[in-house]
């Protein structure tokens, strides 16, 4: 076997072992996750005892039934992630469309229930999302420089530089900087 195979199956084990926990956890029956995931019985009981390997949509609907994104379980399933990580280490990615630049500071990782991202908007770019990943996900937002006009459930926020909005995202979202200068903040998002 070759080594990218044997760290796949090693990851596939430890994803079935974070499935069986996370309907555990919940008290949930096999029956119950079958009605509120839509992937049969049979399926979830093969996959949890890791005699078959998850597909992305097979994924997809698990994460909505257990109300978490895709990215979170499967750090939930990676090795231990380290406590220290170096700034050459933090992924960056930059919206070709806005310039919006965001960085992981702290991704997300298995036992840890927050994740801490900065993030600069350019001076007049505004970004709106029409849904939150997740409902009632839980963030902060701590402006380090220039202005933000965040707009949750039709009321518009106004961050300056020190101010911390902190909210449960349950609708559509607007991230707008006014500007003159480039919004730049840190944001903290936390695992319902």
């Amino acid at each position: 076997m070759e080594v990218a195979d044997a760290a796949a199956t090693e990851l596939d084990t430890r994803l079935a072992a974070r499935l069986a926990s996370l309907r555990t956890e919940r008290g949930w029956s096999l029956d119950t996750l079958a009605d509120r995931s839509g992937v049969s019985r049979t399926t979830l009981s093969r996959l949890e005892r890791g005699e078959t390997s998850p597909t992305a949509s097979l994924l997809g609907r698990l994460c909505t039934a257990y109300n978490r994104t895709m990215s979170r379980l499967i750090a939930e399933a990676e090795a231990e992630a380290p406590q220290f990580i170096r700034a050459a280490d933090q992924a960056t990615w930059v919206d070709p469309e806005t310039g919006f630049r965001r960085r992981g500071v702290s991704p997300p990782a298995a036992g840890l229930d927050a994740e801490l991202v900065e993030a600069t908007l350019p001076a007049g770019a505004v970004i709106a999302y029409a849904a939150p990943p997740v409902q009632g996900l839980e963030q902060h937002i701590w402006m380090l420089g220039g202005a933000l006009e965040l707009t949750l459930d039709g009321t518009v926020h106004r961050l300056e530089t020190g101010d911390c909005l902190r909210f449960r995202l349950f609708g559509a979202s607007r991230f707008a900087a006014p500007g003159p200068d480039d919004a730049h903040y840190a944001l903290v998002v936390c695992r319902p």
